[in-house]
């Protein structure tokens, strides 16, 4: 019987200490890595994306969507995607991934999915196709692997972390609506062109009538005045005190910082999908 290996890169850590911990421990597995490029991500994602495929010595196939994301807003009224309709996901990461299987599934081939769900996110599944020939493995968490062990892997491999997470605590488009406030003010700084592309969508939704904004409770043009910036960091930086200040001392732990999700108390299971983030 034919089979498949395949590795999502989405651009994030976990995902691509996976693709790190394949290769070491199954090397003669002829894994094919790929990443399901939206168009949006940022200028930070790609270099990441050249320096894994020089530690994995393969290249990893860009997926690209048959309509990019203005066609798909069009479609959907100019509605902007949300937590709630996640419209982006379903047609911009996954119909390309079922485009790119769907021959091979039909003709009877097995196509085994690695994907990094680590140990410490119990409550968190991976990618499950409808279709029954896809086998979905979850190698880290068998391994039993928590970030810990994947900062890890990633330092011992001299791949590193992608930059953007010294700012940012996820992969995926530039105006993800799971990036809380913080990171929408720094996105400003950081890369102000995609923060004004993202005001663009959002003033046009809500033209359109859109219920949503990208930020919950405010547009874009309202968290940027300069007052607004400094609330928000300032809340920010006063919920980073209060986390470390009760944070018990894991000397096991090394320097760990808190991840912003941490920061606002929210499970990271439930801060973002898999397939653009991991």
């Amino acid at each position: 019987m034919q089979e498949r290996h395949i590795l999502g890169i989405s651009g994030g850590r976990d995902s691509a200490a996976l693709a790190v911990y394949m290769r070491e421990t199954q090397p003669e597995l002829d894994l094919e890595y790929f990443f399901t490029d939206t168009g949006k991500e940022l200028d930070e994602v790609y270099r990441f994306l050249d320096r894994l495929e020089g530690f994995l010595g393969k290249p990893i196939t860009r997926l690209n969507p048959d309509r990019d994301f203005e066609f798909w807003l069009r479609e959907y009224n100019h509605f902007l995607p949300s937590p709630r309709t996640r419209w982006c996901t379903r047609q911009l990461k996954l119909r390309p991934l079922e485009l790119w299987l769907r021959k091979d599934l039909d003709d009877g081939v097995i196509v085994n999915s690695y994907v990094a769900i680590r140990s410490d996110e119990p409550h968190r599944e991976g990618y499950q196709s409808t279709h029954e020939n896809m086998r979905v493995h979850l190698p880290l968490r068998e391994a039993g692997i928590d970030r810990q062990g994947v900062l890890e892997m990633l330092d011992s491999a001299g791949v590193g972390e992608p930059e953007y997470y010294s700012w940012r605590s996820r992969s995926g488009c530039t105006f993800c609506f799971f990036q809380q406030k913080i990171e929408w003010v720094r996105l400003s700084r950081e890369h102000p062109d995609a923060f004004e592309e993202a005001k663009g969508y959002e003033k046009t939704a809500l033209s359109h009538g859109s219920p949503f904004t990208w930020s919950q409770g405010e547009s874009l043009d309202d968290l940027a005045q300069p007052k607004r910036v400094a609330e928000i960091e300032q809340e920010y930086e006063a919920r980073r005190a209060r986390l470390l200040a009760r944070r018990p001392v894991n000397p096991l732990a090394g320097d760990l910082a808190p991840s912003i999700d941490e920061l606002y108390g929210i499970d990271e299971a439930a801060a973002g999908c898999v397939i653009c983030h991991k």
